[in-house]
């Protein structure tokens, strides 16, 4: 899985895909004929590489596959097992259970501490579909330099909004429109459709959860309300020198661990500590729903299904078949 050929590495920068999350909202296309679920991450939105596959070779653009990272569980293993064989295998954090995101990070980050402390972190969820590439790529770059030259901001990337969306969380900047990282004013999540209108008219941005910054700066976060499970977890991860003869497993402290979201716990109580960096069109989309996965499916070109193709090159589940599924069945019901 080479990275393309106009890749140039941001030094130090080490790129986390996070991809063990559940896809609850997804489900009703995420559910085999036969009712099994698959995760959205080890899906394709058409016939090719499944949503995590183009997810690490986005990481490519930025960092080398030795420092390039994923963070699954462990009950997804059937589907992460082939994907991730491409990474080193010190590279792939598996977490006992899912804990919500927040948990999910820490994790990552504190095994990357233990290797790297003064590392650049670039982190990427597995569940987008960008059109443009080549221009996505760019900013990638742009963030992760940007906090490569710093050591404790933390920036985020904001996609200018393209339309009015209440399924999406959006970003409100110091400073509209700005070409150059501003400050973070507040988070707002999925607000309601008079909401959005004053949103999109005070320059807000939509929430791309792409985040850049040192391992420490990342780490500091959690020092203000979650100090504990970061106690907890550092002595986990810490190998035999940090472990006291009480001191839990990293299963043990999964079990106590509550469900915690990194951008509504973490980031919004501590906007004012954030920047955000804008991004041009590059016609980024967040496949959270089935009606923006539909979105999307509708806006790709005709793709031919690829029957000679090598079973690692392909995703488990395609989408569009899954759509195309759920719509015969569905017309299939209605009264003739």
């Amino acid at each position: 899985m080479p990275p393309p050929s106009h890749t140039v590495w941001v030094d130090g920068t080490w790129a986390l895909v996070l991809a063990g999350g559940e896809g609850s909202r997804l489900h009703p296309l995420t559910t085999t004929a036969s009712g099994i679920v698959v995760p959205k991450q080890f899906c394709s939105l058409g016939y090719g590489p499944s949503l995590l596959t183009q997810s690490l070779i986005r990481a490519g653009t930025v960092a080398p596959i030795i420092q390039t990272c994923a963070v699954v569980v462990t009950q997804h293993k059937w589907w992460w097992d082939q994907p991730l064989r491409s990474l080193p295998q010190e590279n792939v954090f598996v977490q006992p259970a899912n804990r919500g995101t927040a948990h999910a990070v820490l994790l990552a980050l504190l095994r990357l501490e233990a290797r790297d402390p003064r590392a650049n972190v670039l982190m990427l969820p597995a569940d987008h579909y960008i059109r443009h590439e080549f221009l996505f790529a760019r900013s990638l770059r742009e963030v992760a330099e940007l906090s490569a030259r710093t050591d404790d901001a933390i920036f985020l990337l904001g996609a200018d909004p393209e339309r009015a969306d209440t399924e999406l969380g959006y970003i409100l900047p110091a400073i509209q429109r700005s070409k150059k990282p501003t400050r973070v004013v507040s988070f707002v999540e999925r607000p309601d459709s008079s909401r959005v209108g004053e949103l999109l008219k005070a320059g807000a941005l939509w929430n791309m959860f792409i985040i850049a910054g040192s391992v420490q700066a990342l780490l500091a976060l959690y020092e203000r309300s979650h100090q504990s499970s970061l106690t907890l977890m550092r002595a986990a991860v810490g190998g035999k020198k940090s472990r006291g003869p009480h001191t839990p497993s990293l299963a043990d402290v999964y079990q106590e661990l509550a469900t915690v979201d990194f951008s509504r716990d973490l980031l919004a109580p501590q906007a004012p500590k954030l920047q955000v960096l804008s991004v041009s069109s590059s016609g980024w989309n967040d496949l959270g729903t089935p009606k923006r996965v539909i979105e999307t499916l509708r806006t790709l070109p005709a793709e031919p299904k690829r029957i000679d193709a090598p079973p690692h090159s392909s995703a488990i589940l395609s989408l569009a078949d899954q759509y195309g599924r759920l719509a015969r069945e569905k017309s299939s019901t209605l009264p003739s």
